[in-house]
């Protein structure tokens, strides 16, 4: 069953296995939970050949372009789209909990959800020779996390609840249900799950796309990957295991990722040192340090106006629940993981799009 296991410096609560967890299981076992409710949930960054300075020469700009080509919120839709190619996949037709979703998922393409999902223009600072065919320097550079909406979140119900049926467990333990690779549930799963991969990488390609369209220039590279996720892996000993990441970046030697802060603090573009010892993982955050609800109690309106100001910062959206004192400090986290990441550029926000604060958070 469980082969070996992990837990990231950013690691807090969640149902089953913690945000920041990752779990090897033989490779016939998938469990549901382990890979969490937003399934594939992703991180995309657009680096352009401009200099950073716009995100100030061009604020009203760049601000109106966020207006005009996101779209956050639960249930939130577009009309117009990029590229709607992925639907063309036979896979939206192989079952029928897929097939009951393919609307559903078509209307929400290019949106994004609420929490902490954003979509947001920033500084990004390359060191040299950090990344290939990228000078060092400053860039402007739009960065976007979302997963594949209710898309996922429908996928995730529906084989949880199966899961549980299927594997009787401890009440406590009931999130730790898993399905068996070899039924047609384990299979069905498998193949929702990794079209969910795709269909959250085709929501930022929309936006992304849309944007750099408007802006009239194409980004000259693109960096992205996810979490939420599970994947067929080996151990240093050659073990075939299915590798669970909740809310864990993929940091295999040589892969290329972002680990965001909060909305007012520095982001990193790193690459994955592969170290055996955290399953070939990383942070996917700075990770909370307080509730929700918590948040909401404890902190002002006027402490986050000040942080936001200090840090020349244009928010647009957001609730308290998001604001920067809920979060790690994202320079500990990414210390505590220098064996695992190395820095390769820095992202700095500054003018950040979130769903509006009355709308109800998503994890």
């Amino acid at each position: 069953m469980l082969v070996a296991g992990a837990l990231m410096p950013d690691a807090h609560q969640g149902y089953g296995l913690p945000i920041g967890g990752v779990l090897a299981m033989q490779a016939d076992m998938i469990i549901p939970y382990a890979v969490g409710v937003d399934i594939a949930c992703r991180m995309c960054l657009s680096i352009f050949d401009l200099p950073a300075v716009l995100v100030d020469r061009e604020k009203e700009k760049l601000k109106n372009l966020l207006l005009d080509h996101t779209h956050f919120g639960i249930g939130s839709k577009t009309k117009v789209h990029y590229d709607t190619s992925l639907f063309d996949r036979p896979e939206w037709h192989a079952f029928k909990t897929v097939k009951s979703l393919k609307d559903k998922a078509y209307a929400q393409l290019g949106t994004s959800g609420t929490g902490n999902h954003f979509v947001e223009w920033g500084e990004l600072t390359v060191s040299e020779n950090a990344l290939e065919g990228i000078p060092a320097g400053n860039y402007l550079a739009l960065l976007s996390h979302s997963g594949s909406r209710g898309f996922g979140g429908s996928i995730a119900n529906t084989y949880s609840a199966i899961a549980m049926k299927k594997t009787l467990l401890p009440k406590e333990a009931k999130h730790l249900a898993w399905l068996d690779m070899n039924t047609d549930e384990g299979e069905e799963y498998w193949m929702a799950m990794n079209l969910a991969g795709d269909y959250a990488s085709a929501n930022h390609h929309e936006i992304h796309n849309k944007i750099a369209r408007a802006l009239n220039i194409q980004p000259v590279s693109r960096i992205e990957n996810h979490h939420n996720f599970a994947w067929k892996e080996k151990l240093a000993d050659g073990t075939d295991v299915l590798v669970h990441r909740k809310g864990a970046t993929h940091a295999g030697e040589g892969v290329l990722g972002v680990i965001p802060g909060s909305m007012s603090t520095p982001g990193f573009v790193v690459r994955g040192k592969g170290n055996a010892a955290s399953i070939h993982s990383a942070s996917h955050g700075a990770g909370r340090l307080m509730s929700r609800s918590a948040a909401f109690k404890t902190i002002s309106k006027a402490d986050v106006d000040r942080n936001l100001l200090e840090k020349r910062l244009t928010l647009i959206g957001a609730g308290l629940d998001e604001a920067p004192m809920v979060y790690k400090d994202i320079h500990a986290v990414m210390a505590a993981q220098a064996d695992l990441v190395e820095v390769l550029a820095r992202f700095q926000p500054r003018i950040v799009r979130m769903a509006d604060a009355r709308e109800k958070a998503e994890d």
